[in-house]
């Protein structure tokens, strides 16, 4: 046997269906067009959806909820979890290599959920208040600083406007 001597079953491969090929074919004159109406038009098309000038469903429908682009952005993550960990310097890096929080996660916050029986220092990872308080209570530290959102000063358009030259008064 060699590739150039293969070919599939006999009767696992049809041949294309081909429309319009004489009344003999089955599939002439109309070609499973059926008889007028839009569809059976060349470039009688319509969008997905459309029902023939009636309100579409989707557009009858009430809107209902929402997708936030940023959900998985912040991870939650168990005091539990942090006990599993073999770290004592947790941050979003530490978190990361052990799998706990996500790759694309861009920040995370420890919540109060399960048991530590050790001391561990939280780097630059949010804590709610439980969380904190147990992790002090370990004997524990949380050091985050909140990073501070520069304000673009207001332009005020009064003082904006060009001021007449006194020299060229004169």
């Amino acid at each position: 046997m060699r590739l150039n001597s293969l070919k599939p079953a006999q009767g696992s491969k049809k041949d294309r269906h081909r429309v319009g090929r004489g009344g003999g074919s089955g599939w002439g004159k109309t070609a499973g067009r059926g008889h007028k109406g839009q569809k059976a038009r060349s470039g009688g098309f319509h969008k997905v959806g459309f029902e023939g000038g009636q309100m579409p469903l989707h557009r009858r429908l009430p809107k209902r909820g929402f997708k936030s682009l940023t959900r998985g952005d912040v991870v939650e993550v168990r005091i539990g979890e942090l006990e599993t960990m073999q770290a004592t310097d947790i941050d979003l890096a530490a978190l990361k290599s052990e799998g706990i929080v996500s790759h694309q996660a861009l920040a995370a916050k420890v919540i109060l959920s399960g048991k530590l029986s050790r001391k561990i220092l939280l780097k630059e990872v949010k804590a709610t208040k439980g969380a904190r308080s147990m992790i002090e209570a370990a004997g524990g530290k949380v050091e985050f600083t909140e990073k501070k959102i520069e304000e673009k000063p207001k332009k005020n358009k009064k003082t904006e406007k060009k001021q007449p030259d006194e020299a060229a008064k004169a």
